[in-house]
């Protein structure tokens, strides 16, 4: 169906009225092409990059919403990107100002090969760094996991060992 830039689109493009909407991170047809075409089959495509774009998503996506009624949003990131997560809190925030519920779904890919389905809970939780916090507390094992997929995070520990950083 085509793709077209979530930023450069008009929120009232026909394309849109009742259509089924994905918004996918820009950098995943590069990242796995073949993922990116499962993912967006029979949809409309818009491509987003918080690093490239105006990060006020939000008001946009609401805006789309609000005058174009799509029938679904799906909306697709990198997971572990610090900049992708605002595609999905940006989805729930537009839900939000709407005071109205959209059918939707929230994905990330995970190492560049496997989509995994999070919850708009999920999301929110991301926002409160306090309670990721708790949570990490109550449950250190998830930094076992962290360390598969991060390597921001096992440089980290790498400096911690040599003594050059703090581990926490």
């Amino acid at each position: 169906m085509g793709e077209a830039w979530l930023w450069s689109t008009w929120v009232k493009a026909g394309r849109l009225r009742n259509a089924d909407v994905a918004i996918v991170a820009a950098c995943l047809p590069f990242v796995n092409p073949k993922l990116y075409q499962e993912i967006t089959r029979n949809k409309v495509v818009l491509l987003a990059c918080p690093e490239r774009e105006h990060s006020a998503l939000y008001g946009k996506i609401a805006s789309m919403i609000r005058s174009s009624r799509p029938r679904s949003i799906t909306v697709v990131s990198i997971d572990g990107s610090p900049h992708c997560a605002l595609l999905h809190a940006s989805v729930n925030e537009a839900e939000y100002i709407l005071d109205e519920g959209i059918p939707r779904r929230h994905s990330v890919v995970v190492d560049g090969e496997e989509l995994r389905e999070i919850s708009p809970n999920a999301v929110r939780v991301a926002r409160y760094l306090s309670i990721v916090e708790e949570l990490i507390r109550k449950n250190p094992e998830a930094l076992e996991e962290l360390a598969k997929h991060s390597l921001e995070y096992r440089n980290s520990l790498a400096r911690a060992s040599k003594g050059d950083a703090p581990r926490a």
